[in-house]
């Protein structure tokens, strides 16, 4: 059945996929990089850029549309920016050299920002802006990704679901972190349901007659649908400008997919912009988020953005890692040819 799972221990899962992507010619380092995003995003209950992403990266690795060897390297450098270049490799690689530079330079500067181009599918924002959180650090991300939104009142796909990250550290508790698709759910969300032959809830996409689906792969040749409606296009457009026209990656509508080994790069981008809550808040930060926190759970019902991911982690740690069945025989297929 597609719902069957097996479990693993996650440096067991994190290993199945660094050796099915060095098999496919990807460098062991940036196997690595992306094995730890990828089982990462799955133990997060992020499905859509978990172990379904696997064998499109290695496809991808092969046909040379991703450069599974590329190093990335800062080519612009300012007092309180660096502008990368991920070589048209794998983005989480130039992300773990963003975070590494954002985490030096910006307790010295108050704020601080990379930009990341010639990139691909950077997974789980929410990550990303985690792991800066945990140096201290008040992180937004932005991301834009192969064109699957139409404008608002148009017709045809232009925006990827450019996605928005936030996470700010809390005194005694992990970081606050927001992440979000721009489009009502995650592209690979559907992918995912393909994937495992299920159909997804009507709202999520139109096809491609802009006719309501439920039907992933009818979803899959179509649009997505905003999340807010005009409000999700016009944020899709900020991102679109912020991740892509200022710092010279691809435009959603010039990257090719991120889903097939076809065609050149997709190079898009990402951008990440820092600061440094003590420098910046005159050492109050800590305590002001926690009267702000506190006020927000004082109301009944209510439930701070990203709280499940606990849960998720702590099941990961006592039963390891859920691969859906189909995924890990796709996985092994993959290995093996």
């Amino acid at each position: 059945m597609a719902d069957d799972v097996v479990y693993m221990p996650r440096q067991a899962a994190e290993d199945m996929v660094q050796a099915v992507l060095e098999k496919s010619g990807t460098s062991p380092g940036n196997a690595l990089s992306v094995a730890r995003a990828l089982v990462a995003a799955e133990i997060d209950g992020q499905a859509g850029h978990g172990f379904s992403r696997v064998a499109s990266y290695a496809a991808q690795a092969r046909s040379g549309k991703v450069d599974g060897r590329a190093t990335p390297e800062i080519v612009q450098r300012a007092a309180a920016y660096a502008g990368i270049d991920a070589g048209n490799g794998f983005a989480f690689p130039a992300i773990d050299l963003a975070i590494d530079t954002l985490t030096e330079l910006t307790p010295k500067t108050g704020i601080a920002g990379a930009g990341i181009r010639r990139s691909h599918h950077c997974g789980q924002l929410g990550a990303h802006v985690e792991r800066l959180a945990e140096q201290g650090l008040v992180a937004l991300m932005v991301a834009n990704a192969p064109q699957a939104m139409a404008p608002w009142g148009g017709h045809a796909p232009l925006f990827g679901t450019n996605p928005i990250a936030f996470a700010a550290p809390r005194k005694d508790t992990a970081p606050l972190v927001i992440d979000l698709s721009l489009s009502k759910v995650a592209r690979g969300k559907v992918m995912a349901a393909s994937k495992a032959g299920r159909p997804i809830p009507e709202g999520w996409a139109l096809d491609k007659d802009g006719q309501p689906t439920t039907d992933p792969k009818a979803a899959l040749a179509g649009t997505m649908i905003p999340a807010g409606d005009a409000k999700g296009a016009a944020l899709a457009l900020i991102v679109e400008i912020l991740a892509a026209t200022l710092i010279g990656a691809n435009h959603s509508f010039e990257a090719t997919s991120f889903f097939d080994a076809d065609g050149a790069p997709p190079g898009v981008g990402q951008t990440i912009i820092t600061f440094a809550p003590d420098l910046v808040s005159g050492n109050n930060f800590a305590d002001r988020i926690e009267v702000l926190i506190g006020e927000i759970e004082a109301q009944d019902g209510t439930r701070l953005p990203g709280n499940r991911r606990f849960n998720a982690r702590e099941e990961a740690r006592n039963r390891g890692v859920a691969v859906p069945a189909h995924l890990l025989e796709e996985i092994k297929k993959t290995g093996s040819a």
